[in-house]
């Protein structure tokens, strides 16, 4: 005769849970959902404009007019990249307060030191002199300006938004919202709302992710991959030409590749930061130093266009150079040079203060390389396979962000066949090239609450 009043007596006992429940419920939802799904649009959309225009003054409008005119006229190529560099480093020294702080770098050092905070005042200058450095031909690609703009964006955003109570911003999603934003330019300017998703995670650190920031930044990037797409359209960036076949010698020869790409890396760094911080200590104004990186710079193209004259040059954002490696047959002492004087004109651009980063010629670097190897070393047609493999092999390890460079090799190519030996060239690629970093903000992990 109990029995019967148990039921009751429980579910009385659950209902005075119910409102703790909810309460719960409520703080997930607004937390992780409510306004970022809001808020993240927001900024996915001022990104993905941002970074259309950019692309589009760069891709469509003055690269092509100047690449054009470097392969008619190749004694235009020194005389061309001293001024272009020279125009840059006169608007960062004259038109902003610190002509070394820019670009990918700038928002690393934002997200650990200054809460996520980007100074707009000069955002317009930056991404002027990020179009004259590649532009004119710089080594250098679109993902610097797409990064920073995007980052500056989102932060910019959270100070005007956290303010109206409705949004429910703390401070410290201003950090969330920068990573957010950086994640937005990536996806939008490669293509690829998943590589920007990883690599904006991963860029703070480099054993680490910004975990916090996954959710807005999945909605940021997709929106923004949508807003320039609906411009320049949604296909891959590259393709490749090849059967997405492999065997096991296929796997353990990746793995070798990706070792000596990771020591190929470890050195360029090395070199990279030297340069750059040797550069930086000089006393000269900075548009006499982006002048001599313009020469060197030149130097390399011309080089290269006399020693192997054609349309491949090693110059400028080089998106038309991974598609004819990908896509046309080079003798593997070709592509061995091409890499030599791109990493040599990256060098020259971006250590002496060019405005950008190098996501794009590390990867057409390790796509050559990759080819290279798989013709003089393997003797495999299988050319496509070991592209990929060296294209992820260099991103991972010059930026330390392994998971990106997979995803990157896979979204902007096509090639999702070849993920599984460009993880194990990624992986062996970083783990290489030890802690050497293009980076210099980069941080080993996150510290947990």
């Amino acid at each position: 005769m109990n029995h019967p009043e148990k039921f009751p007596r429980k579910r009385r006992s659950a209902l005075r849970h119910l409102p703790r429940v909810q309460e719960k419920l409520a703080g997930v939802h607004q937390r992780n959902l409510y306004k970022w799904l809001i808020v993240a649009p927001m900024i996915g959309i001022a990104s993905g404009l941002a970074i259309t225009l950019v692309a589009f003054l760069i891709l469509k409008e003055i690269w092509p007019a100047v690449l054009g005119y470097y392969l008619l006229h190749h004694w235009a190529i020194v005389p061309g990249l001293v001024v272009g560099c020279a125009l840059t480093g006169w608007i960062m020294q004259a038109l902003t307060p610190n002509p070394n702080e820019h670009s990918t770098e700038e928002i690393i050092q934002a997200y650990h030191e200054h809460d996520g905070a980007v100074e707009m005042r000069w955002f317009p200058q930056k991404l002027l002199a990020a179009v004259t450095t590649v532009g004119f031909g710089g080594s250098a690609a679109l993902e610097g300006p797409s990064i920073y703009g995007g980052a500056a964006l989102g932060s910019w955003l959270w100070e005007k938004l956290h303010r109206i109570p409705r949004f429910h911003l703390t401070a410290k999603d201003r950090r969330i919202m920068l990573i957010c934003g950086a994640a937005a330019g990536m996806a939008a300017v490669f293509r690829a709302p998943f590589t920007g998703i990883v690599f904006a995670l991963e860029m703070p650190y480099k054993d680490d992710l910004a975990h916090e920031a996954l959710l807005p930044s999945l909605i940021a990037a997709v929106v923004s991959y949508m807003t320039l797409g609906s411009f320049f359209g949604s296909g891959p960036l590259f393709d490749f030409a090849a059967s997405t076949a492999y065997t096991t010698v296929d796997l353990l020869w990746s793995l070798l590749l990706g070792a000596l790409i990771g020591l190929v890396s470890m050195v360029f760094v090395l070199l990279f930061r030297k340069v750059r911080q040797g550069v930086v200590a000089w006393s000269w104004p900075h548009w006499i130093k982006l002048s001599i990186g313009g020469l060197v710079t030149g130097l390399c193209g011309l080089l290269f266009l006399q020693v192997y004259p054609g349309a491949l040059v090693p110059l400028g954002p080089n998106y038309e150079a991974v598609q004819n490696i990908l896509t046309t047959a080079h003798s593997s002492q070709e592509l061995v040079l091409f890499a030599i004087l791109k990493l040599g004109a990256t060098l020259a651009t971006l250590g002496t203060g060019g405005v950008s980063a190098m996501f794009v010629p590390l990867f057409l670097t390790g796509g050559g390389l990759g080819i290279a190897f798989a013709q003089s070393v393997v003797h495999s047609p299988a050319v496509g396979l070991y592209a990929a493999v060296g294209m992820a092999a260099f991103i991972s390890a010059g930026y330390k962000t392994p998971l990106a460079a997979v995803v990157f090799v896979a979204e902007a190519t096509g090639g999702h066949g070849f993920i599984i030996p460009a993880l194990l060239g990624a992986a062996v690629a970083y783990a290489v090239s030890g802690d050497a970093s293009v980076s210099s903000d980069q941080r080993v992990r996150g510290e947990r609450g």
